[in-house]
């Protein structure tokens, strides 16, 4: 596994990139790579996604093709109990609103209705996190406290 990407500095017409199971993080810096047009993250341990396009936005100029799967970035109900489709279309907005270039975002190609969403209202998807988190010995307090209120 990969966390350094230092060496790609080298390869400035490299067209194609996978990066998949390497644990990169939050850190992720990409060098320059201009004709860069397909890259894949998935299975990483990304959790912020707005640093990470606007970098890609500015190092990747050519990207068409843009995989985030298994990362906490991508809500997805199949990884994560607690996000839904609603969630994962959110996500999708925001991204093609950062990188409206886009062709396929996560294997499925980006349809004309999710472009034209994406201009209208893709600033306002912006994927937050929650200010806290409940571990599962938690939750049964939790809820009692609210059923006091």
């Amino acid at each position: 596994q990969n966390r350094s990407l230092e060496g790609l500095s080298a390869f400035r017409s490299l067209e194609e990139l996978i990066l998949d199971n390497n644990l990169l993080g939050n850190d992720l810096v990409l060098p320059g790579l201009p004709r860069l047009h397909t890259l894949t993250l998935n299975k990483n341990q990304i959790t912020e996604l707005e640093n990470l396009l606007d970098h890609l936005a500015e190092v990747t100029p050519s990207l068409e093709y843009l995989s985030l799967l298994g990362n906490v970035a991508c809500p997805n109900e199949l990884v994560s109990l607690d996000k839904d489709e609603d969630d994962y279309k959110r996500y999708r907005c925001f991204v093609l609103h950062k990188l409206p270039n886009l062709k396929f975002l996560d294997a499925q190609k980006v349809t004309r209705i999710e472009r034209e969403e994406a201009l209208a209202r893709g600033a306002f998807m912006k994927v937050l996190k929650p200010k806290f988190h409940l571990g599962i010995d938690q939750l049964p307090g939790y809820l009692i406290r609210l059923q006091g209120l």
